[in-house]
C-alpha cells in the first residue's frame, strides 16, 4: 500500500490505489526472451519433403521421437544420423528401453514403398510396435 506524504496535514494520510506495473513488465519481457531462445531449439532440423494427407491430425506428445527417412534412404533418429543395423540400439538409447513409446516415422515422398516397409520391419524387429506416420495436412477434396 502506498501513502501520500507532504500534503500538509500529517494526521490525514490518503492511500494511493495505483498498481506498479514495472515488475510485471520485467517478468513478461524475460519470459518473452526465454521463449524466443527456446522455440527454435524444439524443432527438428532434418530436411524432408513430406507427402500431404487429409486425415484428422492427432495431438502431438510432449517429447515426440521422430525417425526420418530422407530421399537418399538415410535414417535420422531426432537430429542424429543412424544406420539400419544400429537402429535398435539407437532407439533403446533414446527411449531408455521403453518399447511402448510411439515412434513417429517421417519419410520423404520420393522414398519407395519397399524402403519404408524395411524400416517399419526393423522397428517391429526391435520391439517398437507403436508407429505413427507423419505427413503434411492437406485440404480435403470435395
Amino acid at each position: 500500500m502506498g501513502a501520500r506524504i507532504g500534503s500538509g496535514n500529517d494526521d490525514d494520510l490518503t492511500e494511493t490505489h495505483e498498481i506498479n506495473v514495472t515488475p510485471f513488465i520485467d517478468v513478461v519481457l524475460v519470459l518473452l526472451i526465454i521463449f524466443m531462445v527456446a522455440a527454435p531449439l524444439a524443432t527438428v532440423d532434418v530436411p524432408v519433403d513430406l507427402p500431404a494427407s487429409t486425415a484428422t491430425p492427432t495431438p502431438r506428445p510432449d517429447k515426440p521421437l521422430f525417425l526420418t527417412i530422407q530421399a537418399d534412404n538415410s535414417l535420422s533418429l531426432g537430429d542424429a544420423k543412424t544406420s539400419k543395423e544400429a537402429l535398435g540400439a539407437a532407439l533403446d538409447a533414446a527411449t531408455h528401453g521403453d518399447k511402448t513409446q510411439r515412434v513417429f516415422l517421417r519419410a520423404d515422398k520420393t522414398v519407395d514403398y519397399g524402403a519404408l516397409t524395411e524400416v517399419m520391419n526393423s522397428l517391429r524387429g526391435a520391439g517398437y510396435l507403436k508407429i505413427g506416420l507423419v505427413g503434411l495436412e492437406a485440404a480435403p477434396t470435395p
